[in-house]
């Protein structure tokens, strides 16, 4: 077969240099996915490659491996003492509130700060609230076939065992953090021909589709310069040598790098994620609670365990009601589809000043929410118009 007449040309990645090596997000390239890492791996087809046993079903949509069965762990209740304090954040000074509304209107380019220099407060009412936070660290294995050039490395298909997907050993990285990483399963890999190149190490270049000439860039193809003088660069031709395959029509195989062989492997890609279920206790008071997210508070209850329980027992209803379906809800959904290894639920109390104040003889409302002391108001009496149309 003609080298030259090979139409196909893949990009080329970078693979991991030993057998069971753990691969870097340093050898990876891009297009990269939302964990830093590269989309998947160049080997050939799924139906040229070998039969697992333990990982079958590979090419199908989902190559997500569900743990074992887990044993039953009985989730720690939380110590009902640590939910028996009442905790109570007095209202804020009418100095931090001017101060806070202050820094506020100085903040947007079209307010003036002369209503938040010139109020007269009516009342500050406290609405404190709850968020209650659960986080699930969660451990999904997956499965794919790579490769990397043949270049006489150990080949170790049918030299052992090949240990099951949860049987391999992968260190935890920092819990409650998202976090990615590949190793290559042992007794898997296998030396086979080059899909790209058919084996022949060397694809056709695209640029000049394998012919070695390109259009001259100085005539565009004409072979004539300034209409009446032959092209100098062309020679009057019209064609010059390809600048990419350098006249040959044909490039060094990128897959391959132009060995003709690849060298395929198994790989484990191994996602951490943290999940998080949140909810916040609306207390009525007017004031838009998804804003919460952007605000921390004082947190007064805390449990962290390889399960949890859910929260009873606690003051506000809501919280032990957002508890439990949070609690359920986590461990129907992921304890038959990766491992839990870690959850922490948090109850934070947010607080919330309702400030009610007078300026040039009427009436506005502004919150300050969070221990940041931001400021929340959707009538403040002084901005220009092109404010007020936004």
């Amino acid at each position: 077969m003609d080298k030259v007449n090979l139409l196909s040309d893949q990009p080329e990645t970078a693979k991991e240099p030993f057998p069971g090596q753990h691969l870097g997000a340093e050898n990876a390239e891009a297009p990269r996915d939302a964990y830093g890492e590269s989309d998947g791996a160049s080997a050939p087809p799924v139906d040229l490659m070998d039969t697992v046993p333990g990982y079958e079903g590979m090419g199908t949509e989902n190559n997500d491996l569900p743990p074992p069965y887990p044993a039953l762990v009985q989730p720690e209740m939380p110590s009902p003492n640590s939910t028996e304090r009442h905790w109570e954040i007095p209202s804020i000074s009418e100095d931090l509130a001017k101060e806070a509304l202050l820094e506020y209107a100085s903040s947007k380019c079209c307010y003036s700060t002369k209503p938040a220099k010139e109020l007269v407060f009516s009342e500050l009412q406290v609405h404190n609230t709850y968020r209650y936070r659960l986080e699930t660290f969660t451990e999904s294995r997956s499965k794919e076939w790579d490769s990397e050039p043949y270049n006489g490395q150990f080949v170790d298909a049918y030299g052992g065992v090949v240990p099951g997907p949860w049987e391999l050993a992968v260190p935890v990285p920092a819990l409650f953090k998202k976090n990615k990483t590949s190793v290559r399963v042992p007794h898997t890999s296998s030396v086979k021909g080059c899909h790209s190149c058919l084996a022949l190490g060397r694809s056709a270049c695209q640029k000049c589709i394998t012919s070695g000439r390109m259009q001259c860039w100085v005539c565009n193809g004409s072979g004539m310069h300034l209409s009446d003088r032959r092209c100098h660069h062309c020679n009057g031709i019209g064609r010059v040598k390809c600048t990419s395959c350098g006249g040959v029509g044909s490039q060094t195989c990128s897959t391959c790098r132009g060995k003709g062989q690849l060298l395929c492997y198994l790989k484990l890609v191994v996602k951490w994620t943290n999940n998080v279920n949140e909810c916040v206790v609306d207390k009525k008071s007017g004031f838009p609670v998804d804003r919460v997210s952007q605000v921390t508070g004082e947190t007064v209850f805390s449990d962290t365990n390889p399960l949890v329980y859910p929260i009873t027992g606690f003051p506000d209803n809501a919280i032990n009601h957002a508890s439990y379906n949070a609690v359920t809800e986590h461990q129907a959904r992921f304890l038959s589809t990766c491992r839990i290894l870690q959850q922490r639920q948090t109850i934070e109390l947010i607080p919330i000043t309702r400030v009610h104040y007078t300026w040039k003889g009427k009436t506005h409302i502004f919150f300050v929410y969070g221990a940041e002391h931001k400021v929340h108001t959707d009538d403040y009496p002084a901005k220009c118009c092109c404010c007020s149309l936004i």
